[in-house]
């Protein structure tokens, strides 16, 4: 038995030691459906596990205690030759790939009572213990095959042979840098994603109360925070409302509205908490950063008739608002505003960011623990400009553009290094997104740089401006507008530590950057979705919403962002998801978390996930821009790339008052953009768009008319010069994004008129284009084809 342990052991030892790339085969998983992790302490009977695999200790005496059973049942004599097959066997629930050997992938059918065999094991299994199974296992249909051996190894084999043991043990594609985050041929980071709220209008924000009671408050655009309790209820009543003063706009894309939240450290104690959104009466709009307090009567809900207006700024455009607001460890409240918008930050003779006297372009740091009665803050006597005659007292750090999200790191669990440290992403002009590392009294360089380059060539080469570098910029090719994220610092997920986790709200990257050996050096990974069976896990999904508002830690430090489909403060199209990485997990307990009990006056509605896990035999492809928009808060850049890019559509005059906003000419386009009713006879290559229910006009699934029909359009290759023929049909002027696999749904009740389409972009209908035959296609209604269009030009500079 000894030297059969030894060997399992080692041959354990060496699956855990392969260092060659890992395919895309490889998933581990525990008979719980979850990752694997490492024990807390070696396992004394499946030892071989010990570094890493699917038990505790609990476990592992438990497999011990069924070991010592089996001894007493079993014929001295075959236990003697077969007391170390029972070992591999029973030790097999400790294997990182238990959920394999036992086919418990899918939590809906039964497991096996014996692991997967490879046959060749299986064989000499049988040659000598194949009496062993009758104690082994419950399973009278294996009992009855006893007498045949290719029926009995049959009945132990995997449909999936990589996962047999113990062929597994030693296979380089299954067990290369196991227990690591997986990275794809082209180094792209697997992660997956656990829906965690839904319904949302545009959320900008998710931020906890430091109060013990693990609470998630997630903003949205409009002015409405929603209290959501441990276990994703949502309280039915706003936590926050003050959507009557909040200005927005129903525009996809506008940066105005509700834009920071913030928690007073001390809340559990003293109820307080910051808002920052944006207002306006007619012409003048302004910042408006306020305090209220909790209700007495319901720790769930605001005392709306507390509000005390902290700090107001006015904006002399409708961008650039900033938004953040965070409390740092040293008590004070740290505000990050915009630039005061339009293209180049034109005020004055330097821009609003380089001007000290000015509050716009600033990360601000304030008191609100006032002293003095009736004082509405006070300035930290160490603030970099007290006492500068020239400056603002108020301002940290200056050379902001519009930083959109920002994060204080919570330091290593163990170490605490990097604790404090102040991440954001400094959204660019016409180049250039931006991660900066803030720090009192530094220059950002905007105006005078963006990203690594010279923006403004004159004050570039101004000696005085000492400006600080970005630790990473990304050109727009990557991706138009960066959001920060955070350092993940939680205790789920060990191998994320470290990790500066952000994204971008155009492109839809998900990116990290980990900090390197040598100070300042920071290595850059983009995060995907898992490929083949990596997300496959119960709960978890390998997609998400395009447009990436926001990150989030909660109270225990995990990871979270926000996205939505449709970016406009009244599409409830929002979506909250937490990161998790699919190769390793924290032991089981360690993570466990006994949160304050919440009293809730109001009802509670049930969280109901509504995102799926998307099958694929691939890994799911980075999202692509699937609305026409610009980035809720933030600028887009002044000119145009130097290879056109989908971009969204903006407004190219100030109207009368901001109620105002939505103009005719996107009426009009809704109008053309819906199905009417239909002429008895419209000629040959009509087209027309159905638009489901909180789509933005002009966006739509195609229906085409051709010999005496409608029809849909069908292509997995559909492209945009395809879209611009459309869109043009249907008087839009631009066309800013072609959709494709029926994201805008499924025109099943009509036959699918055309595949195959390509167009140079100037035909007049799909029908001068390309295509195949008149109901010849290769497709089904998953893949019917869609248009986002636009009457405003995507590329034009912004004013």
């Amino acid at each position: 038995m000894a030297g059969r342990r030894a060997g399992a052991a080692a041959r354990s030892l060496l699956a855990l030691l392969v260092l060659r790339a890992l395919g895309t085969a490889a998933h581990p998983q525990c008979l719980d459906f979850r990752p694997p992790f490492r024990p807390p302490q070696p396992l004394p009977f499946c030892s071989q596990y010990s570094a890493f695999g699917c038990c505790t200790p609990e476990q592992d005496a438990a497999l011990a205690r069924r070991f010592g059973a089996l001894a007493a049942r079993v014929d001295a004599g075959l236990w003697a030759a077969c007391a170390g097959y029972a070992l591999d066997l029973l030790c097999q629930e400790c294997s990182p790939y238990a959920a394999h050997l036992y086919d418990a992938e899918d939590p809906s059918t039964p497991l096996r009572t014996v692991p997967g065999l490879c046959e060749d094991y299986c064989l000499d299994l049988w040659q000598t213990c194949r009496g062993l199974f009758r104690h082994l296992s419950p399973a009278r249909e294996l009992w009855a095959l006893e007498g045949n051996r290719a029926k009995f190894c049959r009945y132990l084999a995997l449909d999936d042979p990589d996962y047999c043991f113990p062929h597994l043990l030693v296979s380089e594609n299954l067990n290369a840098n196991l227990g690591r985050v997986v990275a794809d041929a082209q180094g792209c980071l697997q992660l997956c994603l656990e829906e965690v709220a839904n319904g949302l209008r545009n959320p900008v924000a998710m931020v906890h109360a430091r109060d013990g009671t693990h609470r998630f408050f997630v903003a949205e655009q409009v002015g409405l925070v929603w209290a959501y309790l441990p276990d994703r209820s949502r309280v039915e009543r706003p936590f926050l409302n003050v959507s009557r003063a909040v200005l927005t706009s129903p525009w996809q894309g506008d940066e105005r509205g509700f834009l920071g939240i913030a928690f007073h450290p001390r809340f559990r104690h003293n109820g307080r908490l910051f808002a920052y959104y944006s207002v306006g009466v007619d012409f003048d709009e302004w910042v408006r950063i306020s305090e209220f307090r909790v209700s007495e009567d319901d720790t769930n809900a605001v005392d709306h008739g507390s509000e005390r207006i902290i700090l107001e700024i006015n904006e002399p455009a409708s961008n650039h608002n900033g938004g953040q607001l965070l409390f740092g460890d040293d008590g004070y409240l740290y505000i990050f505003t915009g630039d005061g918008g339009m293209a180049g930050d034109p005020f004055g003779k330097f821009g609003n960011a380089q001007n000290k006297s000015a509050l716009l372009g600033k990360v601000l740091r304030i008191d609100v623990d006032r002293g003095e009665r009736g004082r509405l803050y006070r300035i930290p006597p160490d603030n970099p400009f007290v006492g500068d005659p020239d400056a603002r007292p108020e301002v940290y750090a200056l050379g902001v553009r519009n930083m959109w999200r920002c994060s204080f790191d919570r330091g290593d669990p163990v170490s605490g290094a990097g604790r404090g440290r102040l991440f954001c992403g400094d959204v660019g002009q016409n180049k250039f997104e931006e991660v900066d590392l803030v720090e009192r009294g530094r220059n950002y360089g905007w105006r005078a740089r963006e990203g690594f380059e010279c923006y403004d060539l004159k004050l570039c080469a101004n000696a005085s401006l000492d400006d600080v570098l970005p630790i990473f910029a990304y050109p727009h090719k990557m991706g138009k507008s960066v959001t920060g994220g955070y350092v993940y610092r939680g205790c789920e997920y060990p191998n994320l530590n470290g990790l500066y986790i952000f994204g971008d709200f155009m492109s839809g990257r998900l990116m990290s950057l980990r900090e390197g050996p040598e100070p300042g050096g920071w290595q850059y990974s983009e995060l995907c979705m898992g490929r083949g069976q990596t997300c496959e896990f119960p709960g978890l999904i390998n997609n998400y919403h395009p447009h990436i508002i926001s990150f989030a830690e909660d109270e225990a430090g995990e990871l979270y962002f926000m996205s939505t489909a449709v970016p406009s403060a009244t599409a409830a199209r929002g979506v909250v998801y937490k990161v998790i990485d699919p190769s390793r997990r924290a032991p089981p307990g360690k993570c466990r978390t006994q949160p304050a009990q919440v009293k809730v006056k109001s009802r509670l509605i049930r969280f109901v996930p509504k995102e799926k896990f998307i099958r694929r035999a691939e890994g799911t492809p980075q999202p692509t821009v699937r609305a026409t928009t610009r980035a809720p808060r933030r600028r887009r850049p002044t000119a145009p790339a130097p290879v056109p890019t989908p971009r969204p559509a903006r407004p190219t005059r100030r109207p009368a008052r901001p109620t105002q906003r939505p103009g005719g000419r996107r009426a009009s386009g809704r109008r053309r953009g819906r199905p009417g009713k239909e002429n008895p006879s419209p000629p040959n290559g009509t087209v027309r768009l159905v638009r489901p229910v909180g789509l933005s006009p002009g966006s739509g699934r195609v229906e085409v008319f051709a010999s005496g029909r409608w029809g849909t359009v069908c292509d997995d290759r559909w492209d945009i010069k395809a879209a611009a023929v459309v869109c043009r049909q249907l008087g839009f002027a631009h066309a800013v994004r072609a959709t494709k696999r029926a994201e805008f749904g499924e025109g099943r009740a009509l036959p699918i008129l055309l595949d195959d389409v390509r167009c140079a972009g100037d035909e007049k209908t799909l029908l001068e284009c390309g295509h195949a035959g008149l109901g010849k296609h290769n497709c089904d209604h998953q893949e019917d084809a869609g248009v986002i269009c636009s009457h405003e030009d995507p590329d034009l500079p912004a004013s």
